[in-house]
């Protein structure tokens, strides 16, 4: 593997502890995967932030890192395991909350930004097309290479962290024309809507695996519901990309595309996801969107979907904090707030120890946050779309 005077600089230790251990990571991963060198990233997006994740064993690695190390390239957080501001009221654990604040010291000393956020791209961090990256986090990996034609490659929360103190990463992968082709091609038989996408998303990520799909038959799709998409095919799948039909940059660019494999997937394949995703009997005790972080876009569709009404149940919105400062401006926050709504910053209902707050049932419009409260944090779930989430919140 070729490395340049200044990456082998970086390897012996010329440039300190963090460049050098950082080095030793991206090395090692290059030659698992038979890269020929390195190439320099324009960002990073780091996951492994909440302290329910990381433990302490994490937290020690980051802060031995932040002893000399720092980020070479604009890097940002994924969310934390609380709001940082609100942690008291919404009752976070004070031990808990202690431990996740050395977890962010630490990633500030790294010269790494405070987003908080599994939405990187409605935060500031929004690649162009091409732009080679070094991302972890499943949804944002998804979006940035398949809705932004960025490169990145199935970042874990160390190599993004090591590319991001390095300034760059092994050339393998989707970084390369090659791989990123898609190998199976997916009809569906009309446009879906909302949480519809969520639940195709689920199915196709389960049958193809880690195969990158081409869908067909997709005439309209927002960025909201390309965000729910892209999560669900990662979750249920290894997916890192997707192609739409004239819709997403690549297959624009090469309106010829085609796979070798071809499926077409029926409405009663996709209402079958709603029935496994369903545990119909629950009575929520949390209902929530933003898995992965909601737009303004969604705060506002949520507020005027409310029409006035006051919520009877425990509601929480998830956003950036970016997000929600827009939000304050536009006057969104503050009418959905008093409709007992809560907008909740830095950190999501999958990583945060929301057992601790007496929560066994959640209700949502998001497959991954159906799937994973289900798997990761044992809740029992309700996947619904916007609109039932709201009428049931009301009731």
């Amino acid at each position: 593997m070729y490395l340049t005077r200044e990456e082998e600089a970086m390897l012996k230790g010329e440039y300190g502890y963090a460049a050098q251990k950082s080095m030793e990571i991206l090395v090692a991963l290059g030659k698992i995967y038979d890269a020929e060198r390195m190439i320099e990233i324009k960002s990073a997006q780091i996951s492994g932030v909440s302290y329910k994740s990381l433990g302490d064993e994490g937290l020690e690695f980051i802060e031995k890192l932040a002893e000399d190390g720092r980020v070479r390239v604009p890097t940002t957080l994924n969310p934390c395991g609380i709001d940082l501001e609100r942690w008291r009221e919404l009752g976070f654990p004070e031990d808990f909350a202690k431990k996740q604040f050395k977890v962010i010291e630490a990633y500030l000393k790294l010269g790494i930004m405070r987003t908080l956020t599994c939405t990187p791209y409605l935060a500031g961090n929004r690649p162009r097309l091409g732009d080679h990256i070094a991302w972890s986090e499943s949804s944002a990996i998804i979006y940035a290479n398949s809705v932004l034609g960025a490169r990145t490659n199935r970042e874990g929360g160390p190599s993004a962290l090591a590319a991001a103190i390095a300034g760059r990463t092994p050339l393998y992968g989707l970084h390369l024309d090659e791989n990123r082709s898609p190998e199976i091609e997916v009809k569906i038989p009309r446009s879906l809507s909302g949480y519809g996408y969520a639940a195709l998303g689920f199915l196709v990520g389960r049958l193809a695996g880690d195969k990158i799909p081409l869908f067909r038959g997709i005439k309209l799709i927002s960025d909201e519901e390309l965000k729910l998409l892209g999560a669900a095919l990662a979750c249920s799948g290894g997916i890192p990309l997707f192609h739409i039909e004239g819709i997403t940059p690549e297959a624009k660019l090469n309106p010829k595309i085609n796979a070798p494999e071809r499926y077409e997937i029926g409405v009663d394949e996709i209402k079958e996801v709603y029935d496994e995703l369903n545990d119909y009997d629950v009575d929520p005790d949390l209902i929530f969107i933003g898995c992965p972080h909601s737009s303004i876009r969604e705060l506002i569709i949520f507020l005027e979907l409310l029409r006035g009404r006051a919520v009877k149940r425990r509601t929480w919105i998830f956003t950036s904090r970016f997000t929600r400062t827009l939000g304050e401006k536009l006057g969104v926050v503050e009418k959905l707030e008093n409709l007992g709504v809560k907008v909740i910053c830095d950190t999501c209902p999958i990583v945060a120890p929301i057992r601790k707050l007496g929560i066994r049932s959640i209700a949502t419009n998001s497959a991954k946050g159906a799937w994973f409260s289900r798997n990761l944090n044992g809740l029992k779930v309700r996947f619904m779309s916007i609109e039932m989430l709201v009428e049931l919140a009301v009731k």
